[in-house]
C-alpha cells in the first residue's frame, strides 16, 4: 500500500458516524467509523436499525481469494471492475490480492481510484470527454507511476481525444475495442474499422496502440460455442494489428476480455494466444466476483461449469423486519426498491431470526418491492410474526452496493469488524 492510499483510508476512517449512513446505530452519531468498527458490535444486538446491508467477512475474504488464485493459475493478469463496488478499500484488497489494476468505466469513477492512490485504471470505454481527458492528462504528467489504458472504436472519438490532449507529456494508451456482434453494444463491427482506428491512433501524437479489448458477455445469444468464437476473433485481431507492425513503442501488447459470466472461456483462448512481438498483459476484468450474489450470478458463474476450479460465495444478506402480517398469506418487510436490487431478480427471502434464533425463511417468498415496503408470500404454516429480523439475499450486486454508502462486514456470529465506503 502506498503512503498516499494509506492516508487516504486513514481519512475514511476518521469520518464521523451520522444520519447519512442508514441501518447504523442511532447512538453512534458522532463516533468516528474507526471507533465505531472498534466496539465491534454485534449486527442484531448492538442497535442497528433495520433496514441494514451487510457483508460477510469471511465469505468475501473467500471469494478475493478464489479469484486471485484463479487468474493466477491460468496466467492472467487482473483489473476487476471497480464500477460494482465503488469501494477504494475493496479496491485495495483486490489489489492486495494481486489485482494488476482496477478497470473503471467512467471519468467520475477513474477520480475516485485516484482520491484513493490507485495507479493502474483500466477504462473500459471511449472517453471524448475534453474536461476529463485534459484531467486524466494532467494526471499522467504529474505521476510517472499513474497507468491508465483507455478504449477507442471509431476515428471520430480519436479525432476528439487527439484535440483535448494537444500539449499533453505523456501518450494516452488506447485498445481497439471489438463488438461482440451486430446489435451488441459499443465497439468496432469489422476488422477493416479496427484497422482504420488503429491507423487514426498511429496518426496522432496524443494516442499510443496499446492492444484490443471487448466484452464477451455481450455476444448475441451467448454459448460457450459463441463466446469461445468471439474470444478468438478478438485475438486475431491482436496478432494481425502486431503483424502489421502497429504497436509501436509499447513494452507489452493488452489483451483483455473478462465479465463475470464467462471467464473460464477467457481463460481457455487466452492460452492459446500465440508468441508475438512484445510480451502480452492477458487481462481479465470480472468484477461481480468480489460480493458474488443469490441470484443473477449465482446462476452464471462459470465455476458452475468448472466446478473443480472452487465456488463464490454470497456476500450479501440485507436485513429487514416483519412491520405488518395482515394475513396468513401475506407479510411486509421494511425494505424496497430503496434498499435492494430489483433490476434483474427480486430479493430472496433465505432465514428468519427471532430472540436470538435464526432459522431457514419457509414458506416465504418475495413477490413485489414497493418504495420502503417489500410484499412477502407466506404458507399458512409459516412461523412470521411482526418484528422477526428476516435475511433477504440479493441478485446484481452493480445494483446493490449502489444503495449504501457505507456497509457494514459481519463476521458469522453477527459481529461488525469493519465498515465499507461507496461512492457512488
Amino acid at each position: 500500500m502506498t503512503a498516499d492510499t494509506a492516508q487516504s483510508l486513514a481519512r475514511l476512517a476518521a469520518e464521523r458516524v451520522d444520519h447519512r449512513f442508514k441501518g447504523l446505530p442511532p447512538d453512534a452519531d458522532g463516533l468516528t467509523v474507526a471507533e465505531l468498527a472498534g466496539q465491534r458490535r454485534n449486527l442484531f444486538t448492538g442497535g442497528f436499525a433495520t433496514p441494514v446491508l451487510a457483508l460477510s467477512a469471511e465469505r468475501l475474504e473467500h471469494n478475493l481469494k478464489l479469484m486471485e488464485t484463479y487468474a493466477a493459475r491460468h496466467g492472467m493478469a487482473f483489473a476487476p471492475h471497480g464500477k460494482t463496488s465503488m469501494a477504494p478499500q475493496l479496491f485495495q484488497r483486490q489489489i492486495e490480492h494481486g489485482a494488476w489494476g482496477i478497470t473503471l468505466a467512467v471519468p467520475h469513477q477513474v477520480r475516485v481510484a485516484r482520491a484513493f492512490g490507485t495507479r493502474r485504471v483500466f477504462l473500459a470505454n471511449e472517453l471524448v470527454d475534453a474536461a476529463a481527458l485534459r484531467w486524466i492528462a494532467a494526471e499522467l504528467d504529474a505521476d510517472p507511476d499513474f497507468e491508465l489504458v483507455c478504449y477507442v472504436d471509431s476515428v471520430r472519438g480519436v479525432e476528439l481525444m487527439d484535440a483535448a490532449l494537444q500539449g499533453a507529456t505523456r501518450p494516452l494508451d488506447v485498445v481497439v475495442e471489438l463488438a461482440a456482434g451486430e446489435g451488441a453494444r459499443t465497439g468496432v463491427r469489422t476488422e477493416a474499422e479496427g484497422a482504420a482506428v488503429a491507423d487514426a491512433v498511429a496518426g496522432t501524437r496524443t494516442l499510443r496502440l496499446a492492444g484490443v479489448a471487448g466484452y464477451e458477455g455481450e455476444v448475441p445469444k451467448a454459448d460457450t460455442e459463441r463466446v469461445t468464437a468471439w474470444l478468438r476473433r478478438l485475438v486475431a485481431l491482436a496478432a494481425g494489428f502486431d503483424e502489421a507492425g502497429r504497436f509501436t513503442g509499447v513494452d507489452e501488447i493488452v489483451i483483455s476480455a473478462g465479465g463475470s459470466a464467462w471467464f473460464d472461456a477467457v481463460a481457455e483462448v487466452f492460452a492459446e494466444i500465440p508468441g508475438l512481438s512484445r510480451p502480452v498483459l492477458k487481462l481479465l476484468r470480472s468484477g461481480a466476483y468480489v460480493s458474488h450474489d443469490d441470484g443473477h450470478y449465482r446462476k452464471l458463474t462459470p465455476f458452475n461449469r468448472v466446478p473443480e476450479e472452487g465456488a463464490l460465495e454470497p456476500a450479501f444478506r440485507l436485513w429487514t423486519q416483519v412491520v405488518s402480517r395482515p394475513t396468513a398469506g401475506q407479510a411486509f418487510v421494511n425494505a424496497g426498491k430503496r434498499d435492494a436490487a430489483y433490476d434483474i431478480d427480486l430479493p430472496f427471502a433465505q432465514v428468519i431470526r427471532r430472540d436470538g434464533a435464526e432459522r431457514p425463511a419457509t414458506g416465504v417468498s418475495v413477490t413485489a418491492l414497493s418504495d420502503q415496503h417489500a410484499w412477502l408470500a407466506t404458507t399458512p404454516e409459516t412461523d412470521l410474526e411482526v418484528g422477526d429480523w428476516v435475511g433477504l439475499g440479493l441478485s446484481h450486486p452493480c445494483t446493490s452496493f449502489d444503495k449504501w454508502q457505507l456497509i457494514p462486514v459481519a463476521e458469522a456470529d453477527g459481529t461488525v469488524v469493519d465498515y465499507v465506503r461507496t461512492f457512488f
